[in-house]
């Protein structure tokens, strides 16, 4: 009984905690959620040796089934996926004594629990460059070929009928598109057209771990519907910031008002529903990008995550792993648990890990105080025609009486005492936008919610229920301490809305609640990759759900703006699908390499970049190898390849065993080669973990292939901290043809010998007359 009721407890708080959009939780609320939710007791997936398959079964779903049935488990009760194209093996609901059974027998190379993931425009394109009158050029090159390329986005749907998926002129989809429009209660199979080309739904293990079994009749809530309708938003979101169609007018209630347009604009999109409001499921995870695989996407965007485990144990790493194989780019989001140091998830090598940056757009909002004080905030609020003229109102903290009531949680506020008042509020605990609709259910009046020392100076425009101004930490400070005095008299504040303003200075700024390295499952590694634009993103939106995303919000809108790495991701995968048909021939490891070394870390006020938590300059560990540039990235220079054989000796150099670089590859003969560390693997960016006093001194190698001009040379340029000497040989590397191939040695020497050295950073950039080739260093001591 205890039990039972604390599954119970579980499941309400993991509803409670805005679960369904923790993608972009940096918008709906701040609270984190467990990676497992507490709802996947008994469904497994299982990996098989393809190389055990009999020659009898024409299938690996068939070979699947009947193993099941030889070892007396119902394929019929408990069979949810066959996978094959990125992974091999298959998805079960599974009793306990079926354990035992399945992990001793044949061709079963690992049993894993099914885990539950998180969630995680009209400027960007021009913010990026994509708009540049020197670059339309190249770009209108591109469209044509960007019609082959397929982005396919899993994540909660689409919305079909968004303006963003209109088909315009676009010719019928690639010939080697083998996806479907699947029907659905709410989705008939004409949804789809010539822009938005696919679309699926993957619910069976959700179903399974609610106790539906593996048909998944029963246990489901009701708003688990079999459909690739978005009734959410943010999957409709993730898809058109990616590759929508250009829409003249487009804004959120007047704000951010302009032409808005995906990233690759011609590409194609194919939606993976694999997330639900319950969270997103593993089993169904790998089974969207298995099915991804075989209908033929070109890239894939996920905008989710879990926790950090071993890449043989991570899903969506392995499932990455077989579509990179198969010449997929992938991009993941990094996480929104910054501005915490050793929080970025996805950091598989084979995966680009996108953190979040500003934009140089903001929605100013004000907070005046009856001292005179103005202070800036900024919100999305949208005022009723005709708009009523700012007035001087009282303003309260603490609308309760007690600490809870400062955060505005559900309940906690006397309608007495808040009534027709500014109701402070500390942010925290619950979503933002729900502490507004907390406020106006008590009948206060407006809002001011300020920021604590979890979120500093960042700011996160919301389009809340009632008006509502979100502050820095400093102002916040400011406010608390007025409404604790009173200033001489009663408590009294005034909000006023500036609507859009564009060429803010500095941007981009690296996000406060994105994701930050190190890598805590290989060091060596350094996440995240890059940054993109995520911060007040406007995209399209579901026709069932408000800007909140609230059930109460009864508004409406064609493009919704939210900010979450959620957002910064899909961009990254929309510039890929250019880059994909500039260089058709490049491998994922390529466009990754390019995306990377010209990447830049200076803002438009001239500065190096700084992050958005404190005001400091922002490092390698904040944005990777720093914020993408689509314009120089067509034309790198030279890049960073890496074949499936490198990284398998990189999974060797981790101790996996045979078996679990089996389950992430699907090779059957693993051969390790004798001497490889993780840091050898050919990485644009270098990872040093000085781990012993008797290895200061470490030696790398790197081979980078010429994309560039014919004839080309480059010289080395070493920005070094003092903590480290670094020496690089050859210093000069001189290319004679395309498609050649040079190496060049790395040895880095530390010059400390203690523990309590901090993290530090460096830059190996190689310069030709055309062409600078970057690589962030990033240094660390666990001697």
């Amino acid at each position: 009984m205890e039990h039972a009721l604390l599954q119970l407890l579980l499941l309400l708080l993991l509803l409670l905690a805005g679960n369904r959009l923790a993608g972009a939780n940096a918008n709906w609320a701040d609270a984190g959620v467990s990676s497992n939710g507490g709802i996947n007791a008994t469904t497994y997936i299982v990996f098989m040796d393809p190389a055990s398959m009999p020659a009898a079964h024409p299938s690996p779903a068939e070979w699947h089934a009947a193993h099941l049935q030889s070892l007396s488990i119902d394929p019929e009760r408990h069979l949810l996926y066959s996978y094959s194209a990125a992974a091999h093996g298959f998805a079960a609901a599974l009793l306990p004594h079926h354990l035992p059974l399945l992990r001793g027998s044949p061709g079963v190379l690992q049993v894993v629990r099914d885990e539950v993931f998180q969630l995680h425009t009209t400027r960007t394109p021009e913010f990026l460059g994509l708009l540049a009158p020197a670059y339309q050029p190249a770009i209108h090159n591109l469209e044509a070929a960007t019609h082959d390329v397929v982005i396919g986005v899993l994540d909660t749907g689409v919305w079909p009928e968004s303006p963003s998926f209109a088909g315009g002129d676009l010719p019928p989809p690639p010939a080697m598109w083998k996806g479907v429009c699947e029907a659905g209660v709410d989705f008939p199979p004409t949804a789809c057209g010539r822009k938005l080309v696919g679309a699926r739904s993957f619910s069976r293990g959700l179903r399974a771990a609610n106790g539906g079994g593996a048909g998944g009749r029963k246990g489901v809530g009701r708003r688990v519907i079999a459909s690739a309708r978005d009734r959410d938003g943010h999957g409709t979101h993730t898809a058109t910031t990616a590759a929508g169609a250009v829409v003249a007018n487009a804004s959120l209630l007047g704000y951010a008002t302009g032409t808005a347009r995906g990233m690759a604009p011609g590409a194609r999109v194919a939606a993976y529903k694999v997330c639900w409001p319950e969270g997103c499921l593993g089993s169904d995870i790998l089974a969207g990008i298995d099915a991804a695989v075989a209908d033929g996407v070109g890239v894939l965007s996920l905008s989710l995550g879990g926790g950090s485990a071993p890449y043989f144990r991570d899903t969506v790493a392995v499932g990455a792993f077989g579509a990179a194989a198969a010449g997929v780019f992938v991009a993941c989001s990094a996480g929104n648990s910054g501005p915490s140091g050793a929080t970025v998830a996805n950091s598989a090598p084979w995966v680009a890990t996108v953190g979040a940056g500003t934009l140089d757009r903001d929605f100013p909002a004000y907070v005046t105080i009856h001292t005179g004080a103005r202070l800036a905030g900024v919100s999305l609020y949208a005022a009723p025609s005709p708009s009523p003229r700012p007035a001087m109102l009282p303003l309260v903290y603490g609308g309760g009486g007690d600490n809870a009531s400062k955060l505005c949680l559900s309940g906690t506020l006397d309608p007495a005492a808040v009534r027709g008042k500014i109701v402070l509020c500390d942010r925290g605990v619950n979503a933002r936008v729900e502490k507004g609709a907390v406020v106006k259910a008590a009948g206060g009046a407006g809002m001011v919610l300020a920021n604590t020392a979890a979120s500093g100076e960042e700011l996160v425009a919301d389009s809340h229920l009632l008006p509502a101004v979100a502050v820095g930490k400093l102002a916040g400070d400011k406010i608390r301490e007025y409404a604790a005095r009173g200033g001489g008299g009663r408590p009294m504040a005034m909000l006023s809305f500036g609507g859009t303003v564009l060429g803010v200075r500095p941007s981009p700024v690296v996000a406060a609640f994105s994701s930050r390295g190190p890598n805590t499952v290989v060091p060596e590694v350094l996440k995240p990759d890059m940054i993109g634009p995520g911060v007040n993103i406007l995209a399209g939106w579901s026709g069932v759900a408000g800007p909140t995303g609230l059930v109460k919000d009864g508004r409406r809108t064609h493009f919704n703006i939210i900010s979450g790495t959620s957002m910064s991701c899909p961009h990254i995968s929309g510039v890929a699908a250019l880059l994909k048909a500039a260089h058709p021939d490049w491998s994922p490891a390529a466009i990754k390499s390019a995306l990377m070394t010209t990447a830049y870390t200076v803002d438009n006020a001239n500065s190096s970049l700084r992050d958005a938590a404190g005001g400091l300059l922002a490092t390698p560990f904040a944005f990777g190898a720093g914020h993408v540039d689509p314009q120089k990235a067509l034309s790198p220079g030279f890049v960073y390849d890496i074949s499936t054989n490198d990284y398998v000796a990189f999974l060797c150099s981790l101790n996996y065993s045979t078996l679990h670089i089996q389950v992430i590859t699907k090779m059957s003969n693993i051969t390790c080669p004798r001497k490889f560390r993780p840091g050898d693997l050919n990485y644009p960016s270098f990872s040093v973990v000085f781990k012993k006093k008797s290895e200061q001194s470490m030696r790398f190698r790197r081979e980078v292939t010429n994309v560039g001009p014919a004839v080309s040379v480059y010289n080395v340029k070493i920005t070094s901290p003092a903590s480290v000497s670094v020496k690089v040989t050859p210093a000069k590397l001189v290319f004679k043809k395309v498609g050649q191939k040079q190496r060049y040695y790395i040895t880095f020497t530390s010059k400390v010998l203690t523990t309590s050295t901090k993290p530090d950073f460096g830059w190996i950039s190689w310069m030709s007359k055309q062409h600078v080739v970057r690589s962030p260093v990033a240094y660390t001591w666990k001697i």
